[in-house]
């Protein structure tokens, strides 16, 4: 599976910043790293999701997801917990990852 993009935007206070950083999606080979303090391990990830779900509605009227199909993920703000980065983030091979060094 090819990398994604992932549009990364913050508040600036004035409302979410537009011009966002383009950030790759993580896949088996990769991982986000903080280039700020290094962190490789916690991040606050807020995204918007947008799904079509199968709901089964018991007959005491309990629902229930049975199936769910994800139609859009987009990540719209991504911060380092650590030491609360925003915009620092970058992909980096995973340590025995082919090609990594």
């Amino acid at each position: 599976m090819g990398h994604r993009l992932l549009i990364v935007r913050h508040d600036t206070g004035r409302g979410w910043d537009t011009g966002g950083v383009a950030v790759s999606r993580t896949d088996d080979g990769t991982r986000w790293r903080c280039t700020q303090c290094g962190n490789l391990t916690r991040f606050d990830v807020t995204r918007s999701t947008r799904t079509r779900e199968y709901v089964h509605v018991g007959l005491a009227g309990d629902p229930h997801v049975e199936e769910r199909e994800v139609l859009a993920d987009t990540i719209e703000h991504v911060t380092c917990r650590w030491c609360a980065g925003v915009d620092t983030v970058e992909v980096v091979p995973r340590p025995g990852a082919a090609g990594a060094s």
